[in-house]
């Protein structure tokens, strides 16, 4: 009982900066390429005088979706690249809690899951431990391609709980998607999570007020789900996480510091599996050449990648080129570098040849 009381001391503590409800949090979920970081971007950009907190957990070595968020600074507090189901509970709470500890005053917690994660886990992180007492889960937004998501998926069971636990529900990429197309996927949905909000959108383009301050999220939904977590959570360190004993990861020791200390100067490539999907990242300090990196997008990408995403840098070119493909579909968008150039590329997928792959990334370099 000791956590309890020390949680409930902690909140009164923190009753002059935050709402006595606690600090409301939003959890934006959804597979592979469904937009979730357009939507954090529009959230950020419209917010206006809301102060948000942003955690964003990768699935991957390299850290790309903390790279394309518009604001980084103070607000952001990143955790630990990795498998989903190893590191988010530990690192989620020590992150909430360095949110709640800051002076200024946050008004919105908002939490990117991974394309593969299952929310239940993050849900019950709010539901089920000690930050039920200092923030309230608001609802749990759910992002779907319209133009790709299919009620099969990928066989993801990630992607099917993704839409069972959404309080709201965001078919995005309407543009994208024929109108009856769209029409069969809300129906679809709605046999699945009776009662979601349902939305469209194109480019993540939602009115604030129906995904913010929703009050959607049902805690007594969950309570079945919590007696599990709380018996589970005795043996949670048991679990066989074997797929990541590469990473050396000391589970529950919170030391994680490793990560930010890979050896970048071969062209690195990790592997992490999830559900099926794996990933694999590539790093190169010399510039592609472009018509062979546009060749091997178009003609030798293999079938299993669905998503890739990252930054590219061309021979004879100074611009950053900003990469997103998505299923068949991709989109190069060039700015400027925020500081040395380098290639950095993450690919999802089943079955993923790393080597092969590696390769032919290699054989796009500049001499």
């Amino acid at each position: 009982m000791t956590n309890s009381t020390a949680s409930v001391q902690t909140s009164q503590s923190l009753d002059i900066k935050l709402p006595k409800k606690g600090m409301p949090v939003t959890i934006i979920t959804g597979f592979l390429g469904s937009g979730k970081t357009t939507l954090l971007n529009h959230i950020l950009n419209t917010s206006q005088d809301l102060k948000v907190a942003v955690l964003v957990n990768e699935f991957g070595d390299i850290d790309i979706d903390s790279q394309l968020l518009t604001t980084i600074d103070q607000d952001m507090v990143q955790l630990t690249n990795g498998c989903i189901c190893c590191t988010i509970n530990d690192d989620l709470v020590e992150a909430v809690y360095s949110v709640l500890e800051r002076e200024e005053k946050i008004d919105h917690m908002v939490i990117e899951t991974t394309g593969v994660a299952d929310p239940l886990p993050i849900i019950l992180t709010f539901v089920g431990s000690q930050l039920r007492d200092l923030t309230t889960l608001d609802s749990v937004i759910t992002l779907v391609d319209s133009e790709t998501f299919t009620p099969e998926c990928f066989q993801s069971e990630a992607a099917l709980n993704q839409i069972t636990f959404g309080d709201i529900v965001v078919l995005n990429k309407t543009d994208l998607a024929a109108d009856q197309k769209v029409e069969e996927l809300e129906q679809w949905i709605r046999e699945q999570k009776w009662g979601a909000r349902l939305l469209r959108s194109q480019q993540g383009q939602v009115p604030l007020p129906l995904i913010l301050d929703t009050t959607l999220f049902d805690p007594k939904a969950y309570e079945e789900e919590v007696k599990a977590f709380a018996e589970q959570g005795t043996h949670h360190d048991e679990h066989d996480h074997h797929h990541h004993d590469e990473h050396d990861h000391h589970h529950g020791e919170h030391d994680h510091h490793h990560h930010g200390d890979h050896d970048h100067h071969h062209h690195h490539s990790e592997h992490l599996t999830i559900d099926g999907f794996s990933s694999m990242a590539f790093e190169s300090d010399r510039p592609f050449v472009l018509e062979k990196m546009q060749a091997f997008i178009t003609d030798q990408l293999p079938e299993d990648v669905f998503r890739a995403k990252g930054f590219m840098w061309f021979e004879k070119n100074t611009s950053r080129y900003i990469f997103q493909l998505s299923g068949k579909r991709y989109t190069m968008d060039s700015d400027q570098w925020p500081d040395t150039p380098k290639n950095q590329l993450v690919f999802i997928g089943r079955n993923i040849d790393t080597a092969q792959l590696k390769q032919l990334l290699t054989d796009c370099l500049a001499p």
